[in-house]
């Protein structure tokens, strides 16, 4: 372990309250999901360490309220500079940590330190407003305060990204932040809390709280159930996000929630063939197809179907190379661990036992571990719990459809509404579907669709608010309306 600490200067193993790195009395263990070797043992903060961290957090929030927004700017232009100068060494973590291959740890890092950037330079753009008076001898505004402490829960498939999405946003706002990150992936969150430490934030404005499974009910009790936060922001899966829902309840925090997706992709018999095909790979093997905003339900209409099975097929045999992270030849990492290989297996097994086509993979690789084939079905029926569930692995299944409506009732045939992409070239087709489809993320002919200019969340039960953007900012702000009387007029 040793070792380890000399080749990742930037790996933490306690947690961060208030300026100081705090250990715990019990530690947990962190795998490499390529291999199965532990990586490190972390600190397992509990009832004790979560009630610092909302004093802290509390405490920090009086004065970190009051400061400049080009003040709060410049901490986050810091912090983002910071990320770019050690991108290198985060980059290696991400993959020994989460098991992506490090053009995507890198693509990822990119990814994160543009919502820090753009958060930066929208700290500055907070504006009020003032609303024209009906009656003389008043004055109306509405002006933007920060919510308050903010705890966020992140996720461990894209843990970068996550967790500076919804940080800077607070910060940028003039909250404080507690972020408990995923037991799969605390290494990465810890990291950034050091960058962060070092880009000058005050103390207590940053606090990072690692925990085990096991205790992550304790810290959720005692963050999300205190009146002195007022705030939760939380990406992950809907039955997850719906829990931590309910212990919001009673303080009536504002919330943020990015959920579960089962999104369509839909090929129109007017799509440009080739195009829809690398939108399907640029879109579905993300991260070995663990994304919330990765495509579940391949939805072909009959008159391009074999031609589109062809072409894809070619595809995924030339373009998804499956290895560890860091050989540079691989496209496609491990899944995060073993329940997720069996999931991905119950999907399949499931959707042949009715009816459809194994045309490629379909089973654990050679490779060993968490590693899974790039698979892909033909002829799935709509009763298949892979149209049901979100797979969150290397599983495309294709589904016929005969008209557009016929694709429209399937693509909304869910409980989520995330994402969606669909290929055509019929530009009355574009608009018509683009309105009808059921999600907050829509792609027309682009597989590749994120930023940190857009809004993110979805419909139905796929969250509530937004993350990124000016929209995402907002979550994190409360507005106040002013009336100021007794104005003498000329």
């Amino acid at each position: 372990m040793a070792a380890m600490q000399k080749q990742f200067s930037l790996i933490r193993n306690k947690g961060f309250i208030s300026g100081k790195w705090i250990p715990s009395s019990s530690t947990f263990l962190v795998y490499d999901p390529s291999t199965g070797k532990e990586i490190e043992r972390v600190a397992d903060m509990g009832e004790k360490e979560a009630n610092l961290a909302v004093q802290a957090a509390h405490a920090a929030f009086k004065t970190w309220r009051t400061t400049t927004s080009k003040e709060r700017s410049d901490k986050l232009k810091k912090w983002r500079n910071l990320m770019l100068k050690n991108q290198d060494e985060l980059a290696r973590i991400l993959t020994k940590e989460q098991g992506k291959p490090l053009a995507e740890a890198y693509g990822e890092l990119n990814y994160a330190m543009a919502h820090v950037e753009w958060l930066a330079e929208e700290a500055r753009r907070v504006c009020g407003t003032i609303i024209p008076t009906p009656l003389p001898g008043r004055r109306l505004l509405v002006i933007k305060q920060p919510v308050g402490v903010t705890a966020i829960w992140t996720p461990w498939n894209f843990p970068y990204a996550m967790v500076t999405r919804a940080a800077a946003a607070a910060l940028a706002a003039g909250c404080t932040v507690i972020i408990k990150p995923s037991e799969e992936t605390p290494l990465c969150a810890l990291a950034l809390q050091q960058l962060s430490e070092e880009a000058g934030f005050p103390l207590g404005v940053v606090n990072t709280l690692p925990c085990s499974r096991e205790n992550a009910g304790i810290l959720a009790d005692v963050i999300l159930k205190s009146d002195l936060v007022s705030k939760m922001s939380f990406t992950g899966s809907c039955a997850t996000g719906k829990l931590l829902m309910s212990k919001c309840v009673d303080t009536v925090k504002k919330v943020s929630l990015e959920l579960g997706g089962n999104a369509p992709f839909i090929v129109f018999d007017s799509a440009d063939v080739d195009q829809a095909v690398s939108g399907v790979i640029a879109s579905k093997h993300r991260n070995t197809g663990q994304a919330c905003v990765a495509p579940n339900r391949i939805l072909v209409q009959d008159g391009i179907y074999d031609n589109f099975v062809a072409k894809l097929s070619e595809a995924m045999d030339k373009r998804l190379i499956v290895g560890h992270g860091l050989d540079k030849t691989s496209t496609q990492g491990p899944l995060i661990n073993e329940k997720a290989v069996e999931k991905v297996e119950r999907h399949i097994a499931d959707a042949v036992s009715k009816g459809a086509k194994l045309l490629r993979g379909g089973h654990r690789h050679k490779l060993g571990h968490n590693f899974f084939e790039p698979t892909l079905l033909g002829d799935v029926k709509v009763d298949s719990l892979v149209c049901k569930e979100e797979t969150f692995g290397p599983l495309t299944p294709l589904i016929r459809f005969k008209t557009e409506k016929d694709a429209i009732a399937l693509a909304n045939a869910t409980t989520a509404g995330l994402s969606g992409y669909f290929f055509s070239r019929d530009h009355s087709q574009i608009w018509r579907v683009a309105e009808a489809l059921e999600a907050g993320i829509v792609g027309v002919n682009e597989g590749n669709i994120v930023s940190e200019i857009h809004p993110h969340g979805g419909f139905k039960q796929s969250g509530l608010g937004r993350e990124g953007s000016k929209y995402g900012l907002d979550e994190y702000l409360e507005f106040k309306y002013v009336c100021m009387g007794g104005i003498d007029e000329y």
